[in-house]
């Protein structure tokens, strides 16, 4: 007979400072720092077509798997001693799996596979045994594991098959990881969850996918100073990284000025907390994470050939990568007011102006880079004005008054 597991596992979100991030949290995401840089490393020696779709695949397997233990340390608080274990356990699974990702296309495809399938099943199984006094949440993760492990199949399948074919079941192991949250994991008899019903704390949430793109911000720029400390220096190296730095600031500022405080207001506030922070953490922010890692990938271009004439290559990391993040970045930011930022819109104006400049090699790669970040710095400009702020702010707390009068 299964044991009872005590409610003493779950977070308590009503208790004060009860949706703070953890340190155990913090070193779980250090396996992960090592991840986007194999991915970014990957994109740089495969910058083709299947190349980058090959790294897509990769990335969004690897964001899957921290944005799900996110969403599962959002329910299970890691101070208590199984939860911690379970974490520690992912972190060997999860460092597996990053290290096979530079062959996850050729010769430690099942390495991978078998990686990932663990970790996401593995964890899944844990939170179902740990939910075993709430009903209601243990049949969520019922739907959740068996999505899991269909999926899981098809990893599996792919990591086995010819290198003709993986790229394909890979991608149809992707359909149904990514299809499962928005069809609420519904399954015969049990049918699709609610979202109503999954307990979220938008801070928690918010400060764990806040320090994900730190870490991608970071490795960004841990990858351009080893590139600079490799490289012969001289008055146009440190100029180009300075401007490598100045792109990924303006990048951290360009998310972080509104976005976490408001949009975890929000759904702190909304009377369905979980499909907003579905939404806004668990789909949204694989642009955002998606363009920092490819302009991570645009750095290093710009540091290794800074006065030759940018090209395609450069066009694709350097402004590919921001208009990405930009998006993706508006997208997010849509679910605090309502409404896209103008200021979002304009600057991939400019951007799609820029990407067909530096395709036609119009511009060095430090000037394409100049550009970008002066592009940035509008945006960031007209995103923290006082009154767009305020704004925002006063349009969220509007919103929320009717909940807030309840």
């Amino acid at each position: 007979m299964m044991p009872v597991v005590s409610p003493h596992l779950m977070r308590h979100h009503a208790e004060e400072g009860g949706h703070r991030v953890t340190f155990l949290e913090l070193f779980f995401d250090l396996v992960f720092v090592f991840a986007i840089t194999q991915l970014s490393h990957f994109l740089l020696e495969h910058f083709t077509v299947l190349g980058a779709i090959q790294t897509a695949v990769l990335l969004l397997a690897v964001w899957w798997a921290w944005v799900y233990t996110s969403w599962v340390t959002n329910f299970l608080d890691p101070a208590h001693f199984p939860v911690r274990l379970m974490l520690i356990a992912l972190m060997v699974t999860g460092l597996l799996m990053s290290a096979a990702l530079p062959g996850a296309f050729g010769e430690r495809g099942v390495v991978f596979a078998a990686a990932l399938v663990t970790f996401q099943v593995g964890r899944s199984l844990f939170a179902w045994w740990a939910m075993s006094a709430d009903g209601t949440q243990r049949r969520n993760f019922t739907r959740i594991t068996v999505w899991l492990a269909f999926g899981g199949v098809l990893w599996l399948i792919g990591a086995f098959s010819s290198a003709d074919t993986r790229l394909a079941w890979w991608l149809g192991a992707l359909a149904i990881d990514y299809v499962g949250p928005a069809a609420g994991y519904a399954l015969p008899r049990l049918g699709p969850t609610r979202t109503r019903e999954w307990a979220v704390s938008g801070e928690h949430m918010a400060e764990r996918a806040g320090l994900f793109v730190i870490i991608a911000l970071g490795e960004g720029i841990l990858v351009t100073g080893k590139t600079f400390a490799d490289g012969v220096w001289s008055g146009v190296s440190a100029l180009a990284l300075g401007l490598t730095f100045s792109l990924s600031a303006a990048m951290w500022w360009t998310y972080f000025v509104v976005n976490a405080e408001v949009v975890a207001k929000t759904i702190r506030d909304s009377d369905d907390p979980g499909r907003l922070a579905r939404f806004a953490y668990t789909y949204l922010h694989v642009p955002i994470v998606a363009g920092i890692v490819l302009s991570a990938v645009g750095d290093e271009l710009i540091l290794a050939h800074p006065l030759d004439p940018a090209g395609m290559h450069e066009a694709v990391a350097v402004v590919g990568g921001a208009g990405v993040f930009l998006i993706g970045n508006a997208l997010f930011k849509r679910t605090a007011n309502g409404q896209l930022p103008v200021s979002h819109l304009l600057g991939l104006g400019v951007l799609a102006l820029l990407g067909f400049a530096a395709a036609a090699g119009l511009t060095t790669s430090l000037g394409l880079g100049a550009l970008v970040l002066m592009t940035f710095l509008g945006v960031a400009a007209a995103e923290g004005r006082p009154a767009r702020m305020a704004g925002i702010w006063s349009r969220t707390s509007r919103r929320a008054t009717p909940q807030d009068e309840a």
